[in-house]
């Protein structure tokens, strides 16, 4: 049975109409990898499969990220230190993907080797398990997938970051019900697309709740991809004939909350890269970033 746990804070962006034509984001690689994925190989009947869950997925959820097809991308296997998220994989680390939606990201990296059964996806609405499930056409889910809202201190509550190895055993995490048993365990933490939903108060706090998850390991990293600005500050748009408004980083106010205020100065290293993507005909610009204990 399906429940719906609503967050504490809306996305801001509101339900713009679908529009198929937007599916043409897609890059060879990424239809190469849906192709495998799915066993779907005509082009056509792949693309009419993709908007048939998108469109359910959109009710469920009106994001801009579902409508703009920006679900389908695996974020995760374009960070710089893709690589290196691998190879923590290798070495029996946990990966938590935080508003994992559909589940590209992590079904991605149990391609290219991450042990599926070391892997955790989370999001708010439980629908995105099943909805999953159909859009990769996979009758079981090997993914361990945990429906919950990051702002719930039962699900996710905050605590310092870790300065040693928690003490017990490893929890199974086959078994979890909440990201609380995880407190300072956590190898690599991925979140694309999900902070700058939220104002900047609860940026931080969403920060310092990752950050409290994170092993402190040297090589554990919390990483992703989300919209910034050139200055901290509001962000107002009209993108489709309405107006939007959100709170925005930039990437110097984004460092400096990580390296300082979520961790001391000098226990991370912050790494970031910019893009530019266009949405409605009005350029975004995006922060590729990781934060890696030292």
């Amino acid at each position: 049975m399906s429940r719906d746990i609503e967050p504490l804070v809306k996305p801001v962006i509101p339900p713009f109409p679908l529009d198929d034509s937007l599916y043409d984001c897609l890059d060879p690689e990424e239809i190469a990898f849906f192709r495998r994925q799915t066993g779907i190989q005509d082009e056509v009947a792949l693309k009419t499969h993709i908007i048939d869950v998108q469109k359910e997925a959109y009710k469920v959820a009106p994001y801009g990220c579902i409508r703009e097809f920006d679900f389908l991308h695996p974020n995760i296997s374009k960070l710089h230190n893709y690589n290196h998220i691998l190879k923590r994989g290798s070495e029996g680390a946990i990966l938590l993907d935080v508003g994992s939606c559909l589940g590209a990201d992590v079904r991605k990296a149990v391609e290219d080797g991450f042990p599926a059964r070391n892997i955790i996806a989370s999001d708010i609405k439980e629908a995105f398990s099943e909805l999953g499930r159909k859009l990769f056409k996979s009758s079981s889910e090997p993914i361990l997938f945990i429906p919950g809202d990051v702002f719930d201190p039962g699900f996710l509550s905050i605590s310092q970051p870790a300065n040693s190895v928690p003490e017990g055993a490893m929890p199974d995490i086959q078994t979890l019900q909440s990201l609380n048993d995880l407190h300072g365990r956590v190898g690599v933490i991925h979140t694309s697309k999900l902070f700058h939903l939220f104002d900047e108060e609860k940026q931080l706090e969403l920060a310092r709740a990752l950050g409290g998850l994170l092993s402190c390991e040297s090589g554990s990293i919390i990483c992703g991809t989300q919209v910034v600005s050139l200055e901290k500050g509001i962000v107002r748009r009209t993108v489709l004939g309405i107006d939007i408004s959100y709170f925005s980083h930039s990437q110097e106010s984004w460092t400096s909350l990580w390296d300082g205020v979520v961790f001391e100065r000098g226990q991370v290293k912050v790494e970031a890269t910019t893009s530019t993507v266009d949405l409605g005909g009005i350029p975004f610009r995006l922060l590729h970033w990781s934060v890696m204990r030292l």
